[in-house]
């Protein structure tokens, strides 16, 4: 294998070996704790920018499908692992990762520990990375990555929100969209009838919400990151969704400018980027967290039922509840790691919002009920 170069900002330098395409990257880099799951996170549009460390040692054993992506192709910057698995054994399996990466750009290195990275990003926060497999110096990449501009201040959304906007699933089946009309399932599964018109503001939306709100009997139109208020209002549509999506929401008041416009319009529910959006458009700030929330294990307590949920999350900053008017605004769920926000809902309008991800299943289903909620406001 071609030997790797992984340097960081601070100067503390990991040498393995490549994988995936032979390219150099550079972005900030972050973990992910989960331990399965790696095709999710690969083309999860948050992450884009970023590199993605996994801490579970063996990443690639059950190789990739076209079933189980999140968007069209992967959006992390590298991944970095300890160990490529040299067998992809699954049923479903179509490819392993090591092509896969390849074939869609994106570079890898192993071999590394990332037990001290991980340790490493924990006690001095996120920081800016570069990977190369060139004859480059480790000194050389050091100055690269620091060049690297900061998550602070950078509008990632543009990068990944889609053209134009587009349905979900127009003819009433369970779309899969990577598949053409020649690929497409022989039974497809029947969905329930069109029974809401939800429109969606796509800030790099994962595509299971999608399926989700389309099982839920919801017909949904995409929009992109900066559609005028009028224009959403113009669809009619009986609930409006904030998908997550990468980078610094403070840079995005095309967005939550929007959303401000129709608070009291109609029924409201954001995830992730849509939570931090919607807090922006209560008037309320958002900051930077250490190394941000990156996994399938994090336990938020809901402060309505008292139940702790286990959730998948993936975001770098958080909302400040202490900026919002508690008079408008609850908090619903808290993070039991750090107390950061984790869930929002408005006192007087259909609104609510959280920090985590309920389509993401993380083992449980806690926090399917979400999206019954959005259901019932729409009712």
């Amino acid at each position: 294998m071609r030997p790797a170069i992984l340097a960081l900002e601070d100067g503390t330098v990991f040498r393995g070996s490549a994988f995936g395409a032979n390219v150099d990257a550079a972005g900030e880099i972050v973990f992910n704790t989960s331990m399965t799951g790696y095709q999710e996170i690969i083309t999860d549009p948050s992450y884009k920018g970023q590199m993605v460390t996994m801490t579970y040692p063996l990443i690639g054993n059950y190789g990739v499908n076209p079933e189980d992506v999140e968007s069209s192709r992967p959006h992390l910057e590298a991944l970095v692992i300890r160990e490529l698995s040299r067998v992809a054994s699954n049923y479903r399996a179509t490819e392993s990762l090591d092509a896969y990466l390849a074939r869609h750009g994106v570079p890898g290195i192993q071999g590394i520990d990332t037990r001290m990275l991980t340790r490493h990003l924990r006690e001095k926060g996120a920081l800016r990375a570069c990977l190369s497999s060139a004859e480059a110096s480790a000194d050389t990449l050091v100055d690269k990555a620091r060049a690297v501009p900061s998550m602070e201040g950078s509008d990632f959304v543009k990068a990944v929100t889609c053209a134009s906007p587009y349905e979900w699933d127009p003819d009433d089946t369970l779309s899969i969209p990577w598949q053409d009309a020649s690929r497409r399932q022989s039974s497809p599964r029947s969905l329930p009838p069109v029974a809401f018109r939800v429109v969606a503001i796509d800030c790099g939306i994962k595509w299971n919400i999608l399926r989700i709100l389309r099982q839920l009997g919801c017909k949904v139109t995409v929009v992109p990151a900066g559609t005028k208020a009028a224009d959403i209002l113009a669809y009619k549509p009986d609930g409006l969704f904030l998908a997550n999506g990468p980078g610094d929401p403070a840079t995005l008041p095309y967005v939550f400018n929007e959303v401000r416009a129709m608070i009291g319009r109609l029924p409201i529910f954001g995830i992730c980027l849509g939570h931090q959006m919607l807090g922006l458009a209560f008037g309320g700030r958002t900051f930077k967290l250490k190394f941000g929330h990156h996994g399938a294990n994090q336990p938020v307590m809901n402060l309505v039922t008292r139940r702790v949920e286990i959730t998948s999350q993936n975001h770098g900053f958080a909302v400040e509840y202490d900026s919002l008017d508690k008079g408008e605004v609850e908090l619903t769920h808290l993070n039991l790691n750090d107390r950061t926000s984790e869930g929002l809902r408005h006192r007087k309008h259909p609104i609510f919002c959280v920090q985590y991800h309920p389509e993401a299943a993380p083992g449980p289903h806690d926090p399917f009920y979400l999206f019954n909620q959005f259901v019932d406001l729409m009712k």
